[in-house]
């Protein structure tokens, strides 16, 4: 299942990955408008 991840601080939409169904995404990534490695929630 695709979904699209954004940051926690600045609420950009910066990758985009899959998942499987029930799980629920959190990752420490880049941003690249914030410019530091932020949590990244998933979104739809």
């Amino acid at each position: 299942m695709p979904i699209s991840l954004a940051c926690t601080e600045c609420t950009a939409r910066n990758y985009k990955t899959t998942k499987a169904p029930g799980d629920y995404v959190e990752l420490k990534k880049f941003c690249k408008q914030c410019k530091k490695h932020t949590l990244h929630r998933e979104t739809k």
